[in-house]
């Protein structure tokens, strides 16, 4: 998955890509050269009092490091251009893919990890990338060139090299296989570090209202503790890793020394090929810790591209068909023949055998017991999820067939819990229609009974709201919700138990303000207060995913016991109120 990753998204940087190879050459092959040189200068120069040779060889040595210093800044400055690109590329790939979930996919995902994968995960494939693209070059030129130029300025002593290099490289490979499964659990460790913390702070106002303060930190130091241990453990093996490089090299270095000099002795080497061979010797196993190096962060990165390709390679359950078909007819007619939908892998259906259809200008209400499947039913609607059975068509067309876009373009959606974008109030009611006016701004908050505390704000439209909304109230916050749905007068409103925080004066003002803005179109209100859908046209009465009524206030009172029930059970409670 990792090479998968770096090859589609690093390489199409290729130019950028191909000028790093070009100048870590360049730069590797003058770093193997200078030893060269630095033993000529001791050999031919010191030895023979040359100054002339010394001064020319010392200029050649400056002219050749300058040049190194020159390709190996311009070889990180494309690598970083080519790595940091691909990243942006991943992230938004990633972004255009989740955006394109279903509301299963999302749930199977979970937010936190998403977020993880979106963010952490990206920045441990790039990192690896920017690395990568330096020491793949280097490490391996550095390496073998160094045992070349080590065997050819000093022969007899080489077999030290041919010793140390294998058992430097086992050593490294053990260390780094102990490590994978380590970075693994750090990355799911990560995972439930933002999970709890994304809730504390979500849910923050719950946290003390029920003085859950102690709990919820003993929670988080519980996430916390297994990330710190997860993470110890991986730097245990780390804290290994470069000592033991280091013991060998300095026991590579002893070695090359101590032979070195009884060759140097018995005359089969130069003083000036020993020097050059303990600066080969020490590049070679600065390329061994180079590429262990590398190899210790390509467990961590391999992980976190294997975390990011899954989500890459999730298809969407929703998707759009080769050849979409229009919504042909009035697209306020929505018909479900016989919906059922299940979740995988699940015994029962969360909803089956419905089966109702609206008419423009008319109000369609869904009632029911906690878990009977209305929210369920909403979002099968506008295709946030697909049915498992029977069919749904807006306008005489099945939703299947239809481009989720434009399908998507016909409904106005206020969710059971309404969101509002970190942002200003204008920018909000724009999420609904991109071009809007004020004007039309002003008309859907005064149908939404918005107008008035808008106009409150200190700034009116422009007025600035927090991520999440967290700036406003709660019926404000719904009221907001209502009218970014108005400002797209849709064909399709799907109110989803989105007036349960408003009061009955409010709500009776909106439901009024709604007949003559809705005229044109369907309404499908999930309630819970039985008392604000009597009117409502046709009510739709679900238990345990099944219809167990359809029809008005009056013909459900008299005919269905579920809905006879719950009118009894709120009216008993109004009463004793």
């Amino acid at each position: 998955m990792l090479t998968r990753l770096l090859r589609t998204y690093v390489l199409r940087y290729r130019g950028a890509v191909a000028a790093v190879v070009l100048l870590q050459l360049v730069s590797t092959a003058a770093m193997l050269y200078l030893p060269t040189l630095n033993a000529d200068i001791i050999d031919f120069g010191v030895a023979r009092g040359d100054t002339d040779y010394i001064l020319s060889t010392g200029g050649w040595m400056l002219a050749i490091s300058f040049a190194q210093i020159v390709c190996s800044v311009a070889a990180m400055y494309f690598g970083s251009q080519a790595a940091l690109g691909g990243g942006r590329d991943i992230r938004h790939d990633l972004l255009h893919r989740v955006n394109g979930f279903s509301t299963r996919e999302v749930g199977r995902f979970g937010a936190p990890s998403l977020i993880t994968r979106t963010t952490n995960d990206v920045q441990q494939v790039q990192l690896l990338a920017v690395m990568a693209m330096s020491i793949l070059v280097v490490a391996p030129i550095m390496g073998v060139g160094g045992i070349v130029m080590g065997v050819r300025v000093a022969a007899p002593i080489s077999w030290v090299l041919v010793v140390a290099v294998p058992v430097l490289g086992i050593v490294m490979g053990l260390i780094i296989s102990r490590m994978i499964p380590g970075f693994r659990a750090m990355q799911t460790r990560i995972d439930d570090v933002n999970r709890v913390m994304r809730e504390q702070i979500t849910g923050i106002r719950v946290v003390r209202a029920f003085v859950r303060e102690r709990h919820e930190a003993k929670r988080f130091d519980v996430a916390n503790d297994l990330l710190a241990d997860a993470s110890l453990r991986v730097g245990r093996m780390m804290a290994l890793m470069f000592p033991t490089v280091m013991l060998i090299t300095n026991v590579t270095l002893v070695a090359v020394l101590w032979f070195g000099a009884h060759a140097v002795d018995a005359g089969s080497v130069e003083i000036g090929a020993l020097t050059a061979m303990l600066s080969y010797v020490m590049q070679i196993m600065m390329s061994v810790m180079m590429a262990s190096f590398l190899a210790m962060m390509a467990p961590r990165a391999g992980v976190c591209a294997d975390r990011i390709c899954e989500v890459l390679d999730t298809d969407t359950t929703v998707t759009a068909p080769a050849d979409p078909k229009p919504i042909a007819g009035d697209p306020a007619v929505v018909a479900l023949n016989d919906v059922e939908f299940r979740y995988p892998g699940a015994d029962e259906p969360v909803l089956s055998g419905i089966s109702f259809t609206t008419q423009p200008g008319t109000v369609t209400a869904i009632v029911g017991s906690t878990g009977s499947g209305k929210t369920t039913l909403i979002n099968l609607l506008p295709r946030m999820l697909d049915v498992t059975g029977g069919a749904i068509t807006l306008g005489g067309t099945d939703l299947r067939e239809a481009d989720p876009d434009r399908l998507r373009q016909h409904f106005g959606l206020v969710p059971q819990r309404p969101y509002l974008f970190s942002g200003t109030v204008a920018s909000n009611l724009r999420h609904g229609k991109a071009d809007a006016t004020e004007a039309e701004m002003w008309e859907a908050l005064t149908i939404a009974q918005a107008a008035d505390f808008v106009r409150a704000m200190p700034e009116g439209l422009q007025t600035e709201v927090a991520q999440g909304g967290t700036t406003v109230s709660g019926g404000q916050r719904q009221r907001l919700a209502i009218a970014r749905a108005l400002i797209r007068k849709p064909a399709v409103y799907l109110f989803d138990d989105s007036f349960s925080a408003l009061d009955l004066a409010t709500d009776a003002r909106l439901r009024e303000a709604l007949v003559p803005a809705t005229r044109e179109s369907a309404m499908i209100v999930v309630a819970q207060r039985i008392s604000t859908i009597t009117a409502a046209d046709q009510i739709v009465v679900l238990d345990r995913g099944t219809v167990v009524g359809l029809g008005t206030h009056a013909e459900l009172l008299e005919t269905c016991p579920t809905y006879a029930e719950i009118a009894e059970s709120q009216l008993a409670i109004g009463a004793g109120a």
